[in-house]
């Protein structure tokens, strides 16, 4: 199939309101962090990607007709290669907003687990290594937590993007600007409904703090344990 689409902006510029503004324009399916982390042969691929094995990218995208979000995001000029006739549409937003958002959602929930959960369950540390791998590691060269130094990523990726596209197969895009860029650009008739615009920002505080709420317990647990052993030992 191939993509026909290749997004290339950051995670939180609303990449979930593309995907479904794709989907609901027939671009099904459209390839998102979301599937990634549900579905084991995504996880397994895009591990090996970010450990340093060779993209298998017709495997990778096997069913999709459009990319966004990360962690295909990081590797817009590769997928530019491997799919030479896709469009490239690169989302946006303020940056002092994007980083806040990200801040507490996507880095937040990697970030959810304690240490020695990414080291010692396979789960976990899998999900670590990829995104790591992909995303703040690649893109960010481990310097997410620096604000400014972040921003100036943001900025100078965006640059780099039209720098590596030629005009003509590129759309800066904000979501807030609606159906009328994005389906010009695409050569697609506007619907005659909304355009999406999904906020999952509640779902990844749920997350994290079901995350946080599960190893709590889990430290409890073994803390009771240890007196307990202690107890039996001593008495």
């Amino acid at each position: 199939m191939g993509l026909k689409v290749i997004g290339s902006g950051f995670g939180r510029t609303g990449t979930l309101s593309m995907k479904v503004a794709l989907e609901q324009l027939g671009y099904v399916k459209t390839h998102h962090m979301e599937y990634v982390l549900k579905n084991a042969d995504q996880r397994a691929l895009w591990h090996d990607v970010a450990t340093g094995g060779t993209p298998d990218w017709d495997r990778i995208f096997d069913g999709y007709q459009a990319s966004v979000d990360f962690p295909s995001a990081s590797y817009y000029k590769d997928l530019l290669a491997a799919f030479p006739d896709a469009k490239v549409v690169h989302t946006v937003r303020d940056v002092d907003r994007w980083y806040k958002s990200a801040s507490e959602t996507i880095y937040a929930i990697g970030r959810a687990a304690p240490a020695w959960a990414t080291r010692l369950l396979p789960f976990f540390r899998g999900n670590r290594e990829m995104v790591d791998g992909t995303v703040w590691n690649r893109v960010f060269h481990r310097r997410f937590e620096d604000e400014a130094y972040a921003k100036q990523v943001f900025r100078d990726y965006t640059e780099q993007v039209k720098a590596d596209i030629p005009a003509d197969r590129l759309l800066i895009f904000e979501v807030k600007d609606g159906w009328e860029p994005l389906c010009t650009f695409l050569g697609q008739e506007v619907p005659d409904t909304p355009f999406p615009h999904v906020n999952d920002s509640a779902s990844f505080r749920k997350m994290i703090r079901n995350i946080k709420l599960v190893f709590g317990t889990v430290h409890v647990l073994l803390a009771a344990g240890v007196v307990g052993l202690v107890w039996w030992l001593v008495s």
